[in-house]
């Protein structure tokens, strides 16, 4: 904060003076006095006097407030107008990213000073219309740095965790991405100040902006050109103002920018915007939904995804079909882009608005014995399943929690959601003590950069059980981890399985080497299909499709001195074969393979798989 401190006081004189203009003993500023024009500066007049006889020190300072009060007021019009458009075309893309910002590129393509002379000659000179015409000159920019920003933040799992929260709308642009891109925003609004003084003393120059006789700096070196032979001074004074304003805001911004952004070492943030973000959001209430019968907890039932291609709609995932019984664990596993984080995010209604459901349905049963499609429920009656019947835990635990919240905010605010009153921080450090985190009376006022990667999951997995889910997904929550917290997290998982009593969990990884620690049964997927999928025990031990052993023989284990790679790499969604899509990788594969697409079917009343040759194979 020291590198603020020099152009903080800077601007903070200037506007000292600007404000106390009407309390120091200053001559009237329209004051005129003929006779003494163009008079040298003198004790009665430290600054001389102008072509009218006006006191040129009074006229500054309170020139001053003028033009600082048009710049302040045009940007901050600009900001609220640009941000609300950057925001909402950055977080709802689509037809609204498109009305939003080709308004916003229509403004640009106007020359800045062209523009604001067009609309002070239709509306009249005036600050009232200066503000106008300025704010609407400078949205566009806050519009582009609040949609650029709000495209970065919105793809963060802190963001994805706020619907899985079950928050609405609001409650995200305004609480959650706000908070997190105010910090250019700010260098943005300082930035404006300083280029709508400009554009104002510009105009005012050209007697379109402030009408006289109230005093500009514009309006200054206007008066000053027509006599600066006789009076250089007059045209001085007004330009040392004006250019000392500008850079002291400029060099402001320079060190703003230092400070705000961690990519150039900055840390710091304003205690404003942690304030917002932990503003509460309000209670959520459970909404009638559509109802159906499935048998178990979780069914889903021919599951097919699909995003626009370079040739058309291209499936990521298809036909996947699983169940889940209340209490038990299913491990999804395969490489990545085989589907397994898609399929999880359509379960919890998160699905990126790039992707599309074709067709399936997910049957959910809710705690009050319900059964819903999930894919068919309102948005508003899932947010009051998420977070309370259903609730994830995220892959990066960094990008999960939202930095300008302490992590017991960040849990309470989850309990909030759903209606939970009382002593909160109790019931927050109940459930950091839960999941094994240490000193958890301190650690609840921590910010996410205070702690570890294992500590920093355990928040997300506290976060996640803290309303008790009945179905609880773990997307690859150890990838980021060290083996020995890796370790710890996973036995901390099996724990929560075993003291929440009918909690179903589904496991998404890549690696087989923790499905066996954790889960009861596992789904193998390969190019957004499920290739097979039974009893933990007897798919390792005979494993009935050629991806799901070359997996497991690509395994680490500590007898094996040579590991077995699976050649090839997953093709693109766009590009897969015709027939098998594992075919041009499988070292068993047969012409025929690669013809017909094989159907998953069941090997044994408890085993499924999608090859020709299982029966080979076992």
């Amino acid at each position: 904060m020291r590198r603020l401190a020099l152009p903080g006081a800077l601007v903070a004189l200037i506007l000292l003076l600007a404000l106390a203009a009407p309390l120091l003993p200053l001559a009237d500023p329209v004051r005129q006095d003929v006779a003494h024009r163009l008079a040298a500066p003198s004790a009665a007049h430290w600054l001389g006097q102008d072509e009218y006889g006006r006191d040129v020190l009074s006229r500054i300072l309170w020139g001053a407030r003028v033009s600082l009060s048009v710049a302040f007021a045009a940007a901050a019009l600009a900001a609220l107008a640009g941000t609300f458009l950057g925001l909402v075309g950055g977080y709802f893309r689509g037809a609204v990213e498109l009305v939003t910002l080709r308004v916003a590129d229509i403004v640009l393509c106007f020359p800045p000073m062209l523009l604001a002379l067009l609309v002070v000659t239709l509306l009249g000179p005036g600050a009232v219309t200066l503000i106008f015409s300025l704010a609407v000159l400078f949205a566009p920019n806050f519009a582009r740095v609040a949609y650029a920003e709000t495209l970065t933040v919105r793809a963060l799992d802190y963001v994805t965790a706020q619907r899985a929260l079950g928050a609405g709308i609001p409650r995200i642009l305004l609480r959650t991405l706000l908070p997190n891109i105010a910090a250019p925003l700010l260098v943005q609004f300082s930035l404006t100040v300083s280029a709508a003084m400009l554009l104002e003393s510009g105009l005012s120059f050209l007697g379109l902006g402030v009408v006289p006789p109230a005093p500009s700096w514009g309006l200054m070196i206007r008066g000053a050109r027509a006599t600066m032979e006789q009076a250089p001074l007059l045209l001085f004074w007004p330009c040392l103002a004006l250019t000392g304003t500008v850079l002291a805001f400029n060099l402001l911004c320079d060190r703003l920018r230092d400070v705000l952004d961690p990519r150039a070492g900055g840390t710091a943030r304003p205690g404003f915007l942690r304030r917002l973000a932990a503003l509460p959001g309000p209670a959520l209430h459970d909404s009638p939904a559509p109802a159906s019968t499935a048998p178990g907890l979780l069914c889903v039932r021919g599951l097919t995804l699909e995003v626009a291609g370079p040739t058309g709609p291209v499936p990521v995932v298809r036909d996947v079909s699983f169940s889940l019984a209340a209490g038990e664990t299913l491990a999804v596993v395969g490489e990545s882009g085989s589907g397994k984080t898609l399929t999880g995010l359509a379960v919890m209604g998160l699905l990126p608005a790039a992707v599309r459901v074709v067709a399936g349905e997910i049957l959910h049963t809710g705690r009050d014995g319900r059964v819903r499609d999930l894919l068919r429920t309102p948005e508003e009656a899932l947010r009051g399943l998420r977070g309370r019947d259903l609730a994830m835990v995220f892959q990066d635990p960094s990008s999960s929690l939202n930095p300008l919240l302490r992590i017991g905010a960040q849990i309470g605010e989850g309990l909030r959601a759903h209606g939970v009153t009382g002593d909160l921080r109790g019931r927050v450090v109940a459930l950091l003590k839960q999941v094994g985190l240490p000193d958890a009376e301190r650690r609840v006022d921590a910010f996410p950069h205070e702690l570890s990667g294992g500590q920093r999951q355990r928040v997300m997995i506290a976060a996640a059980i803290a309303n008790h889910p009945r179905l609880l997904l773990a997307d690859e929550p150890t990838t980021a981890l060290d083996v020995t917290v890796q370790a710890q997290i996973l036995e901390l998982l099996a724990g929560l399985k075993r003291s929440e009593a009918g909690m179903g969990m589904i496991f998404v990884t890549h690696n087989l080497a923790v499905v066996s620690q954790i889960a009861d049964r596992v789904a193998v997927m390969y190019g957004g299909e499920l290739v097979e999928e039974g009893p933990v025990a007897e798919v390792f031990a005979a494993p009935r499709h050629p991806y799901t052993a070359a997996l497991i023989a690509a395994t680490p284990e500590e007898d094996v001195a040579r590991l077995s790679a699976i050649p090839g790499a997953v093709p693109q969604p766009w590009a897969m074969p015709e027939g098998c899509r594992f075919a041009p990788r499988c070292s068993v594969a047969r012409p025929d393979c690669a013809r017909a697409a094989p159907p998953l079917q069941a090997a044994t009343p408890t085993r499924a798989t999608r090859c020709l040759r299982w029966k080979e194979l076992a």
